[in-house]
């Protein structure tokens, strides 16, 4: 039994050409005498995604405090605008929010990826980049449109 360049040795028997032998259970596919619908069979996936995985949970941790710092320091530190004065919340307390909620998906999304993993599946798409990118774009607008009622009054 050889193993394909790449594989953690025992993962799953291949073939001399690295192929998975016929007749082999691959990881993510019901196995015989499985009940249909019932979870398929989970393996510990290469260290190296894994540890993948948990660094990109940390870069979107630190995404979500820069986010909360961000907010926070708008909130407290920035000089009330005038003719606005609720344009501090206005900018800081979205992107408080936003930090908290990147925090809590960034959370799920590892566990997610690495039960697909463990499974065998494709990783699932992330929700992430979108809402991020949503946000901090209604925030900008937001932030245009007070600065420019400020400076009009």
């Amino acid at each position: 039994m050889t193993s394909a360049p790449g594989d953690v040795p025992g993962d799953r028997p291949t073939g001399p050409d690295g192929q998975p032998q016929p007749g082999q259970p691959q990881p993510g596919q019901p196995q015989p005498g499985q009940p249909h619908g019932a979870r398929p069979a989970e393996s510990e996936p290469d260290p190296r995604f894994t540890l993948a995985n948990q660094r990109t949970f940390l870069a979107w941790s630190r995404t979500a405090l820069a986010l909360v710092a961000a907010g926070l320091g708008i909130v407290q530190l920035l000089p009330p605008f005038r003719g606005v004065p609720d344009g501090r919340h206005i900018i800081g307390v979205p992107l408080i929010l936003l930090g908290a909620t990147v925090a809590m998906a960034a959370y799920w999304e590892m566990t997610r990826n690495q039960l697909a993993m463990r499974q065998g599946r494709p990783l699932p798409g992330s929700v992430l980049p979108r809402l991020l990118a949503i946000t901090i774009g209604c925030v900008a607008v937001a932030a245009a449109v007070i600065v420019l009622l400020s400076a009009a009054r």
